[in-house]
């Protein structure tokens, strides 16, 4: 049997936040983009919670419901950075890490570099070297899968743990909402709402194929769930068919030039991420959301395959101009390369990329 913790670091983009600058600490805390735009909450601290405010809510409603909030602009490449010291701690105790964001990730624990035999114990350990070595709390959450590992980990937070021993489960099941289940979301809420369905017992007495003609191919995969049973192994190595980069701006983009700057900033990234993993590429992408969610692709692809800096961001800036973002509003920008062939000169390094 498994012993998996799934670690999530507490509002994360906020705590970094108030850590650097202490006069922040105890604070409404929200990153995000200005109330008189389109900003939208990125991150929120515990105190601005307090009074409702949550992500992807409108700065506008969050300043409505607390009006002393503080906002902060965002600084992605610096918590891209304190995010590769977090994921350093926890490749230490395992290889098996399986990053989902810059946030949070997976462990497989059953083995460890600790050679301890409790999960719990290895949790306690992560998150005690976390909070030494950056100064930020996580959450943790342990159990013989990860489902039921993520459930736990946002049971107690903030800085919290939860274990689900593999004899508490099914008490742990009979007391969750139909909501809890990975791939129920509002939408599909309120179609089993409707049927009666309601907790997450309630998916194994449904009819088979009524529950399917609710969900479609979902159902059956719900049903594993229900029983908690998901057999996902951790995967940290998993064959890397694409490398990309997007942000998503708290305030559309209207300027050009800012367009460009950003596009090839990602390219770049891009382009280290694929020396990391001794790849290159022969199709480069990008990807353009404008102000009313339209959202196009654009890619090139040539020979020889290259990871060059400087070819990346200049076909990716080459891209940008075959768009409209010059002309319209742009809320999201991403980078991306694909045909990806390994490079067997180079030699192999150890450190390996967080990919976003």
């Amino acid at each position: 049997m498994r012993k998996i913790v799934h670690l999530d670091m507490d509002a994360f983009y906020a705590s970094v936040e108030q850590r650097d600058n202490p006069a922040l600490r105890g604070q409404p805390v929200v990153v995000g983009g200005r109330p008189e735009g389109r900003g939208v909450v990125a991150a929120a601290s515990y105190e601005a919670r307090v009074f409702g405010v949550r992500s992807a809510m409108p700065m506008a409603t969050a300043l409505r419901l607390c009006p002393k909030l503080v906002i902060v602009r965002p600084d992605f490449n610096h918590y891209r950075a304190v995010s590769r010291e977090v994921m350093e701690i926890l490749r230490g105790c395992t290889p098996l890490v399986e990053p989902l964001s810059l946030d949070e990730a997976y462990l497989d624990v059953t083995r460890n570099a600790w050679d301890e035999p409790l999960a719990r114990d290895v949790a306690l350990r992560l998150k005690t070297q976390i909070v030494e070595r950056t100064g930020l709390t996580a959450s943790a959450g342990v159990a013989p899968n990860k489902f039921l590992a993520k459930i736990a980990s946002g049971w107690r937070k903030p800085d919290g743990l939860t274990v689900i021993a593999p004899e508490r489960v099914e008490r742990f099941l009979q007391q969750l909402p139909v909501e809890a289940l990975w791939g129920v979301g509002p939408v599909t809420a309120k179609k089993l709402h409707g049927a009666g369905i309601r907790t997450v017992v309630d998916v194994r007495s449904a009819d088979p194929q009524r529950l399917r003609g609710l969900v479609g191919s979902l159902a059956d995969w719900l049903v594993e769930l229900s029983h908690g049973r998901d057999d996902r192994e951790v995967c940290p190595d998993r064959p890397t068919r694409s490398v990309s980069e997007e942000s998503t701006y708290p305030e559309d983009l209207v300027d050009a030039e800012v367009m460009r700057s950003e596009i090839e900033g990602m390219a770049r990234a891009v382009a280290a991420s694929l020396e990391r993993k001794r790849l290159t590429a022969r199709t480069v992408t990008i990807k353009v959301r404008y102000a009313d969610f339209t959202t196009v692709t654009r890619s090139y692809t040539c020979e020889p395959p290259t990871r060059d800096p400087a070819r990346l961001a200049e076909r990716a800036a080459a891209l940008l101009d075959r768009t409209e973002a010059a002309r319209r509003p742009v809320r999201l920008l991403g980078a991306g390369a694909h045909g990806l062939v390994e490079d067997e000169r180079m030699p192999a390094k150890v450190e390996e990329a967080v990919l976003i």
